[in-house]
């Protein structure tokens, strides 16, 4: 017999982490055993979200795990620059080990370890020890989307310690750069004064991704600040999945495993259109530790991931018209009309809770597309989706969650919108 827990949660990522601290903290009862194929949870990665992604009442489960915040940010497109209120904060990897260290009963996690067989009632581990279970929880993130389609958003981030840099607050995007493949922007987080995280991000049809060229681009750029004392101190990298169009019940069918809940990216619980798990990662850790039992938790999880799909269905609908009938070169004027846009639906779009009002004020207006194009999309036409089966392993919970193997990272923070607005 092996050793017996109450749950064990697979994948000390972002949704993982979260959902054994919220449960940690509001069934402290449950026996939780949090298993990292990684030597540490969280990975070698960033996270960040907007003050007004996640509800005051739950930020308490977010907030220990925050490493910088700030009181605003900016956008940066041609002949533009837009500096906007809204609080930002960025958490990392590091700080998510430190915190589930701190938090959870001593043996609790179990890092360096691969689950090699997984059932609803036991877990085998590549070293030959067995973990028997009333749930297990699936956080590993994912191989790819069988039966959704859609689009990539890719990028590689890298942490530089320059000479100060004089950069206070987040450049969310910085699209003066040039434009490739598709739309391009960079991201910036002043983390200290001598520390930048700098990322190459941009949206495509196609899944490939050159690490070099975005390596030598984020040079470039750092560069161009006039840091010449300047090193990486780490670097991450990932394939997003752009979601424009599929059905969530022909992934859940293709991906589950009898009786075991699946959540974060694993579940495509994230944004559609910027690939951000973070507010979903939340929310579903805390409804699972606030579940009667420990019985049903993969229904529970499966409702989640319904419900979530049906709420993104307009964002799948923007994504399909960017991506089915949209020019890659003229992309970033998509993004540049969306960030003049009114503060408040920015802040609802990146937290996926849009209002009628804010659906009307995107689809209304000059197209930002060519009219026949978009036509044809809404009828079936329209340029070819990419089928998101096999992009390589992505998970912003996983490793990847924004981010080298390729990886779902964000960032993982709130990346570009793939907003359509007029």
């Amino acid at each position: 017999m092996g050793a017996q827990t109450d749950l064990v949660i697979l994948g000390g990522g972002l949704a993982g982490g979260l959902a054994a601290l919220a449960v940690g903290a509001l069934r402290p009862e449950w026996r939780v055993t949090l298993v990292e194929a990684g030597e540490r949870c969280g990975g070698n990665h960033v996270w960040s979200f907007f003050d007004s992604d996640v509800a005051a009442a739950d930020r308490w489960l977010i907030d220990p795990l925050v490493v910088r915040h700030w009181g605003g940010h900016s956008t940066r497109f041609a002949g533009a620059e837009r500096h906007l209120p809204m609080g930002y904060n960025s958490l990392t990897g590091e700080k998510l080990d430190a915190v589930l260290e701190e938090r959870l009963p001593k043996g609790a996690i179990l890092r360096g370890c691969a689950a090699v067989e997984v059932s609803a009632s036991h877990v085998t581990l590549a070293d030959g020890r067995q973990l028997e279970t009333q749930a297990v929880l699936d956080a590993r993130g994912a191989s790819g989307f069988p039966g959704l389609k859609g689009g990539w958003q890719k990028f590689v981030g890298q942490m530089w310690r320059t000479a100060p840099h004089g950069i206070e607050k987040p450049i969310i995007m910085d699209a003066t750069v040039e434009q490739r493949d598709g739309y391009r922007f960079i991201y910036v987080l002043p983390f200290a004064p001598d520390m930048l995280f700098v990322e190459d991000t941009y949206y495509s049809a196609h899944p490939g991704l050159e690490r070099e060229v975005l390596a030598g681009r984020i040079a470039d750029y750092v560069a161009g600040l006039g840091l010449k004392e300047a090193e990486i101190v780490h670097e991450e990298q990932g394939v997003l999945p752009v979601v424009a169009g599929g059905e969530i019940e022909s992934y859940l069918a293709a991906t589950r495993i009898p009786g075991v809940g699946r959540i974060g990216v694993r579940a495509a619980l994230f944004h559609p259109l910027t690939s951000y798990s973070l507010p979903t990662a939340v929310e579903t850790a805390l409804a699972i530790a606030r579940a009667p039992t420990l019985t049903a938790l993969d229904a529970l999880c499966e409702s989640q991931a319904r419900s979530h799909w049906r709420e993104g269905a307009f964002f799948r609908l923007l994504a399909k018209m960017m991506f089915g009938a949209g020019q890659p070169e003229r992309w970033h004027r998509v993004f540049e009309r969306f960030y003049r846009l009114d503060e408040g639906l920015i802040a609802h779009f990146y937290a996926g809770r849009l209002t009628a009002a804010d659906k009307l004020r995107l689809v209304t207006g000059r197209p930002p597309v060519p009219l026949g194009a978009a036509i044809a999309t809404l009828m079936g036409g329209g340029n070819p989706l990419a089928g998101l089966d096999h992009p390589g392993n992505v998970g912003h919970d996983s490793l990847q969650p924004s981010i080298g193997s390729t990886t779902m990272s964000p960032s993982a923070g709130p990346r570009a919108s793939g907003v359509l607005p007029s």
